[in-house]
């Protein structure tokens, strides 16, 4: 498939964790500029996609507006499949808000540690969460950990840092 011939994806962006620019040692930090498209055109992606900045939070601030805002922004766009960028923390409780918008498959992914951090899980994710979106029917679905969940059957395991099963 030619990259031309692909419909564009589009990736919202909230924030959370995969954004995070730290300034010590994990306490002082602030939600930098999206880093999915720059990763993405870093490694040339066989694909067009256009990436809209939409919330710049931790997920834990995210609030039930932020949400509307998310979901509003969403059944706007032409693109039937999404790719959103979330906090951890929350994704969850997003995702199932998310789930009602009809004829669009939609893919929340993020990060255990920042983008900018050497190991972390955000190419992964991202590249787990691209994959997902161009072959999954139409709905709601969380990427983490190199797996597809349905919000309604995943949870944030805190302590062990992972999403699973519940």
């Amino acid at each position: 498939m030619r990259r031309q011939d692909m419909e564009q994806l589009c990736i919202v962006t909230t924030g959370g964790t995969i954004d995070k620019i730290y300034f010590d040692d994990k306490s002082d930090y602030q939600i930098g500029e999206p880093q999915i498209g720059r990763m993405l055109n870093e490694l040339d992606v066989g694909f067009r996609f256009t990436v809209i900045p939409l919330i710049r939070k931790d997920s834990l601030h995210i609030t039930d507006e932020d949400r509307d805002l998310l979901r509003s922004a969403i059944a706007a766009q032409e693109a039937s499949r999404v790719l959103v960028t979330h906090g951890t923390d929350t994704m969850i409780e997003t995702a199932r808000v998310l789930a009602d918008i009809p004829d669009k498959t939609i893919v929340l992914t993020g990060a255990l540690s920042p983008a900018r951090f050497r190991g972390s899980d955000a190419e992964f994710n991202i590249g787990c969460a691209v994959g997902a979106v161009q072959c999954l029917p139409a709905g709601v679905y969380i990427a983490m950990n190199g797996r597809i969940w349905d919000p309604l059957k995943v949870r944030k395991n805190v302590a062990a840092n992972r999403f699973e099963a519940h």
